[in-house]
Order: C-alpha cells, then structure tokens, then sequence
C-alpha cells in the first residue's frame, strides 16, 4: 500500500500539471500520512527539505552553471568555433567535425547539454545552413553532439549524482572523460556515414584556409578558453582544490578573460549574468531538497528495499543487473528529465549495486550516461526542443535524422555497461 501511495501520487502530481518538485513533495507527504501520520510532522519536512540543498558539495553546482554562463556571454562560443575550424574546416562535411569538437570543448565549460545547445546550435545551425548543409541534418547533429555536455567534467548531473548517492565529485568527473571521448567518436563515425548521403552536405565546400598569422590569432584567442577545463582537471587531479573550489576558481577565471582577455563582457552585463545563472540553480536546487524530502520517506517506509525486492536475484550477477538497471533507466528517461530522474532512481538502485559489488563511481557514470539519452528522445527531449529552435525544423522532421545517433549512443551505454574496463582503466590512469 505504501508503495501505491508513493507512486500514485507523484504519478498525479505530474499528471495534474505540477512542477516535478513539488509532486516529489506531494508524494512524500501522502506517503508520510500513509505510515500513520506522525512522520508528517512540519518540522521534519522542513528540515529534510532544507538539508537537501544545505551542502558545500552542492554548491559546486550553481558556481560551475555561473562560469557557462560568463564565458557564453564573454566571447567564447565563436573563438572555440573558429578554433575548430582551422583544424577541420577543409574536410568534407567539415563544418559538421567543427561542430562535434566544438560541443566536447565547449561541454568542458558549461556541463548543461541544454545551455550548450542553446549557444552553440544559434550559431552553428545557420552557419551550416547558409553553406549548403541539409537544415534538419545539421540541427539533428547538433543536439546528438551536446549530450557530451552533462558527461564530460565539470558536468551538473555528475553533481547531482555524486551528492545524492555520497560519491567523491572529483572521482565522478575524472571517471566522466573517457564516455565523452566515446561519444564524441561515435558522433563522428555517424556523421562521416552521414556525409555520404545525397544532400546532406554540399558537394563542393567554400573554405578559405586562414593565413599562418590568421591562424596564430585564432590559436591565441581560443586558448585562454581552453585552459579553463585544464586548469580544472589538473587542479582536482592533483587534490589542490575540491570541486566546490574548482567552480568558485572558473567563476574569477571566466570573469577576468571576460572582461580583461577577450573584452566582449562589460562590468553592467555581470547583473543579468547572475540573475540568469541564479534561475538556472535555484530550479535544480530546490528540485534536490524536494527530492530528499522524498528520499527520506522513501527510507523510513523501506520502499527501496520492497521495489529492489524482485531485482534481488541478480545480484550475484553484476552485468545482468546493469542491463536490467539501465534498460529501466531508459524507459524513464523518455518520460522524466534528467536530474529528477537521478535524483529519484539513486536512492532506489544504489543498494543493489552496492550489493551486488559493483562500484557506485562506475555505475553512477552508466547511470548518468543512460538518463542522458533522454534529452534527445521524444516525447520530453529537451535538448531537440531546443536544436528545433535554434534550427527552424519542426521536431517530426528532426527526429528520422537524430535516430542514427541514439541508437549508437544507446549501444555505447549497454556496451559500458557489459565492458566495465571501458571506464575503470582510464579511470584508473586519470
């Protein structure tokens, strides 16, 4: 019955049109008065509710979504393009490559698939677009080549993640670098296959190769950006800050480039700056605190342990109970956004996976790699929400081309989760 109630209720909450936080807060509450009442108490809600968001590891994550957004707003998306486009603007379906590369650079800044897409997808799209590429090709590439985003360090589900399941931050980030070297890989072997089809890109190509000075301008400029994730990486690596730190740290670095380096940004544009990155945060905050007031309903009324109840079996077989965890996990991704989805599934398949022996850094990686799948999968696909935007495509026109992308994204995931070694070596090495 506790069971039915949880569900039912969180299932109404969203039905009816309410926010997935407060549903998380619905369905606590009816499951509290479930039990009896007496865990319904005010003063336990609300200290559970505060203590989801009162964490110095959490705070990680509105100072790393601060630092996207100063470094968009500073110049840095077209230098990481033109960056790019030195090195691969010659090649057939060139501009496709510049895009990849540019969406696995610009993810080691941001760590949102979706703040990425917005500002990458608003310049690239058209710039393909007016070079002859196919418009619904190349907005299905840039949002298949942006799930890099929420994988590649410093990555906000990888927050979420680490806070909700007790996971070093630094080992989540480190442990993130190889999927997103896969992904990006895999987006250009699809991509290549892509290109030889008729009208997808177009036969003859206008590149103007720069200049060796031009090239050494466009090196230079793009290199202040591209310290950021270096510094961020060697500093966790080396244990010289933590990951709370590292965000505080790409703030002041982003702030200085903005307005000292690159000169784009203007002491008058921090304020809106803050207040958009203060949006951003507080929404994925508040979600955590409503979703630990859930959490700890979930714990006292011993659903996690009931729902695991018939997945018990496998727990003497660790790779069977990843196929079956993540093939769970992609149904709900279709249906719930990332962070919610993390944040409700963590408490209820941690303790297998910790049964079973597996490592929570290595599944939290799968974990999190599989809830990403769902922003480019309809009906929810925020990611191809916005590409469709960005692009002027309607979303049953972008959905044919993105297919080939999410099918091998998803074969990478379950090949993860059968090959454990893909991710605990570089790791290691890391």
């Amino acid at each position: 019955m506790i069971i039915a109630v949880f569900i039912a209720t969180m299932l109404i909450g969203i039905g009816i049109g309410l926010p997935i936080a407060m549903a998380l807060l619905l369905c606590a509450v009816c499951t509290a008065l479930a039990m009896g009442g007496g865990d319904a108490n005010p003063t336990i809600i609300a200290r559970t509710l505060m203590q989801g968001s009162d964490s110095v590891t959490m705070m990680a994550l509105p100072f790393f979504v601060l630092a996207g957004e100063i470094m968009n707003r500073g110049g840095l998306t077209k230098r990481i393009i033109a960056f790019c486009d030195v090195f691969l603007g010659r090649i057939r379906g060139g501009l496709g490559y510049v895009t990849i590369f540019a969406c696995l650079m610009f993810a080691a800044l941001v760590g949102s698939a979706v703040a990425a897409c917005a500002a990458l997808g608003a310049i690239l799209i058209p710039m393909m677009v007016r070079s002859g590429y196919n418009r619904e090709e190349s907005s299905a590439l840039v949002a298949s080549a942006n799930l890099v985003a929420p994988i590649m360090p410093p990555s906000v589900p990888m927050i979420v993640y680490g806070v909700s399941a007790g996971v070093s931050i630094k080992s989540m980030f480190m442990a993130g670098i190889a999927p997103a070297v896969y992904l990006t890989i895999i987006a250009c072997v699809v991509w290549f296959l892509r290109t030889r089809k008729e009208g997808v890109v177009p036969s003859v190509e206008d590149f103007k190769a720069p200049t060796p000075k031009e090239a050494v301008r466009i090196f230079l400029g793009g290199l202040w950006a591209l310290l950021l994730p270096v510094i961020i990486l060697v500093g966790l690596h080396s244990g010289k800050f933590t990951a709370t730190e590292a965000g505080v740290i790409a703030c002041v670095y982003a702030i200085l480039v903005g307005l000292l380096v690159y000169r784009e940004m203007k002491l008058k544009d921090l304020g809106p700056v803050f207040v958009s990155a203060a949006k951003t945060s507080a929404v994925v905050m508040f979600l955590a605190a409503a979703a630990n007031v859930a959490a700890y309903y979930m714990t006292v009324s011993r659903i996690p342990q009931l729902l695991t109840a018939g997945l018990e079996g496998l727990v003497d077989n660790p790779t069977l109970l990843m196929i079956v965890l993540m093939l769970i996990v992609v149904v709900v991704g279709l249906a719930m956004d990332v962070t919610p989805s993390i944040l409700i599934l963590t408490p209820i398949m941690l303790p297998l996976v910790k049964a079973a022996g597996i490592s929570p850094v290595y599944f939290g990686v799968c974990f999190v790699l599989m809830n990403v799948l769902g922003l480019t999968s309809p009906p929810v696909g925020p990611v191809l929400n916005v590409a469709c935007a960005a692009g002027n495509v309607k979303m049953d026109k972008i959905i044919p081309p993105t297919m080939p992308y999410f099918l091998t994204q998803t074969a990478l995931c379950f090949l993860l989760a059968i090959f454990p070694p893909l991710i605990e070596v570089p790791l290691k090495w890391f």
